[in-house]
């Protein structure tokens, strides 16, 4: 990266507008009809096709590249999810995942302070040696909701990915509604962000969750009030969620109309979705391909679970009207209650909850 690139972002004077979107858990139906699946899918593909975020702006040995929101990055279609990589058994077959990824043509790798008792970061740092580092566009979280723990979180992972500088850093698991008020709060996680980011060692900043998008509405307009607006938002994005408390139907809109970069997680909702036997693995993966998602963030354990994602990536062509709707056809029942997105309805993915001293 250039000299340029690891400055930190300007300001940018825009703000989110939130005057018109639904604020109610109320508001997203637990199913969709046939004329609802219609008009989905053509939202869908029109998404999918309009703005800065279009299917192909480029491509590295066939894995597409969008832009991360207004930051002007690009990354690649898919990335690589941090938690599986530090639950392999084998560090060093960890080190070969990203590395095979990385020369294969994705760029983008995500992480957090808190998997795998720190040891995703630490896997991850070693692979980033010997000049990878240099073909990483590379993200990762914390967890600390006040200034102290956020700093010392920072620092922390800066060690163990063994750099400088991280591309993307974001605040972990905004899934309680008091979590955007403590980030912002005098003595907040968010002054210890900011401080990081003007010493160059943090470029752009984001939030991630999976519990509510009403939360997710209530920290990008917490943000507004503190006069400040997100680089990019991470969200589980998949068959599911189209049909049930809705990421991509109340909080995406929100995304592109004030150009944040969208992160789409959780495209098989942790291989939960593939148990309904509802959608394969690659299908869960061009559905949230084919909305604006700037990365479509999974899980890669393994090498051949590694190339089914790069195989995804690049035979990924824009989906028709008609298979937008057949896919959620026929995932429509399966979603109605959420019991395959246990991230939502359930404490199964909430490592916070667990461990509310990470907090701080």
């Amino acid at each position: 990266m250039s000299d340029k690139e690891n400055q930190p972002p300007q300001e940018d004077s825009r703000r989110p507008d939130f005057a018109s979107v639904p604020t109610s858990h109320d508001d997203v139906d637990a199913g969709i009809s046939r004329r609802g699946f219609l008009g989905f899918a053509a939202a869908s593909i029109l998404l999918a096709h309009g703005g800065q975020q279009s299917p192909r702006l480029e491509s590295k040995n066939g894995i597409p590249y969008r832009t991360l929101g207004r930051s002007g990055e690009k990354v690649s279609l898919i990335g690589l999810g941090g938690y599986h990589l530090g639950n392999q058994a084998d560090p060093q077959e960890s080190i070969r995942i990203i590395r095979t990824g990385l020369d294969a043509g994705v760029n983008f790798l995500d992480n957090c302070w808190d998997y795998n008792g720190g040891e995703s970061e630490v896997r991850m740092g070693n692979a980033l040696r010997n000049g990878y580092r240099q073909k990483a566009f590379l993200m990762s979280k914390i967890d600390g909701r006040t200034k102290a723990a956020a700093a010392s979180q920072i620092s922390e992972s800066l060690r163990r990915l063994q750099t400088d500088r991280i591309d993307l850093l974001q605040f972990h698991e905004v899934i309680r509604d008091t979590d955007p008020d403590r980030i912002f709060a005098e003595g907040g996680g968010m002054e210890a962000v900011l401080e990081a980011q003007k010493a160059g060692k943090i470029r752009f900043i984001g939030f991630t969750g999976h519990k509510s998008p009403d939360i997710h509405l209530k920290m990008l307009s917490t943000a507004s009030k503190h006069g400040f607006t997100f680089d990019a938002v991470q969200m589980p994005l998949n068959v599911m969620d189209a049909h049930f408390n809705s990421f991509e139907k109340k909080v995406l809109p929100v995304l592109l109309k004030n150009d944040i970069g969208v992160l789409g997680m959780k495209p098989m909702g942790d291989h939960v979705i593939l148990e309904s036997k509802t959608a394969t693995a690659v299908e869960c993966l061009h559905y949230a391909m084919n909305l604006p998602t700037s990365v479509v963030i999974t899980g890669c354990d393994s090498q051949p679970i590694l190339q089914q994602a790069l195989q995804a990536a690049r035979s990924f062509q824009a989906l028709d009207s008609s298979q937008v709707e057949a896919l959620l056809a026929k995932t429509a029942t399966a979603a109605e209650a959420g019991q395959f997105e246990l991230y939502k309805t359930s404490h199964r993915f909430d490592g916070t909850y667990a461990n509310p001293q990470w907090l701080g």
